[in-house]
């Protein structure tokens, strides 16, 4: 199977797919977006999704901005950085969201630069350090098509904001996943080398799955898309033992504190500068 017939089965349903255009644009995605919580819906149980929601994608946009200068090329450099700043600008409408409705009134910076690791809710395979590019490119793929798959649900959600940022979220994670995805299957079907690579990236991930498909179960329609991208590749999703614990649950590999302290260390150092 090709690249190219892998777009095309993956895009499906996408057909307003741009390759190159990272985000979707500079208009307000909130622009006459009734931010009133709507009546029925409660307020600790949305704060606490766009939480989980955001640190996700705070966590691997900073995994992202480690390959800035060392992504095998400089095309691959750019595209990793704009993916890394499009999971950001979800984490800041999102975390804006959390503000909100939590009753606390913090802005996106108090979410981002002042909660310990043991406060963020994001899954552990956000978390995990980038390895080489193939894990990296493998990790995308897998929380790519998790986040896209929730995101679809979530545009038809009670609460008007959440459902606003959904579907801005949809369009930037459909590249997301396509990227990845075009990405595991050149590879794997490349040298010895990058197959190896690309398998060795599988084993790697694979203990972390079991904890993207709880509460909300959206296994069968990532596994689809998996198995769809790993048979085009050449490898076999491996089946493990899961890991015990949960990111959602504030339970955190060793690898997020060290994280966070280089994310947070210029907002600590000077709390409430502005430049």
């Amino acid at each position: 199977m090709s690249d190219d017939h892998v777009h095309l089965v993956l895009a499906e349903g996408h057909e307003d797919d741009t390759r190159w255009a990272y985000g979707t644009g500079f208009e307000d995605p909130l622009h006459g977006v009734d931010t009133t919580v709507p009546e029925g819906v409660d307020s600790g149980e949305l704060a606490a999704v766009c939480v989980a929601l955001a640190d996700d994608a705070l966590v691997l946009a900073q995994r992202l901005a480690e390959w800035t200068t060392r992504a095998p090329e400089l095309e691959e450099e750019v595209a990793l950085a704009n993916i890394g700043l499009d999971l950001l600008g979800q984490a800041r409408l999102l975390y804006s969201r959390a503000g909100q409705t939590d009753g606390t009134g913090r802005d996106e910076d108090a979410y981002a630069y002042f909660r310990d690791a043991g406060e963020f809710r994001n899954v552990r395979l956000a978390e995990l350090p980038g390895g080489d590019f193939a894990f990296s490119i493998v990790r995308l793929l897998v929380l790519s098509s998790w986040r896209l798959a929730h995101f679809e649900r979530l545009t038809d959600c009670d609460d008007p904001v959440l459902a606003a940022i959904a579907a801005k979220g949809v369009k930037e994670l459909t590249y997301h996943r396509q990227y990845a995805a075009e990405w595991v299957v050149r590879l794997g079907d490349g040298t010895a080398e990058s197959h190896r690579r690309i398998r060795d990236a599988l084993d790697q991930v694979a203990p972390y799955l079991d904890e993207l498909f709880t509460p909300c179960d959206v296994r069968d329609e990532v596994g689809a898309v998996l198995e769809q991208v790993t048979a085009a590749a050449g490898v076999a999703l491996p089946v493990c033992r899961p890991l015990p614990g949960s990111g959602r649950a504030g339970e955190h590999t060793e690898h997020l504190a060290p994280l966070l302290e280089e994310l947070q260390s210029v907002a600590r150092a000077h709390p409430g500068a502005t430049w």
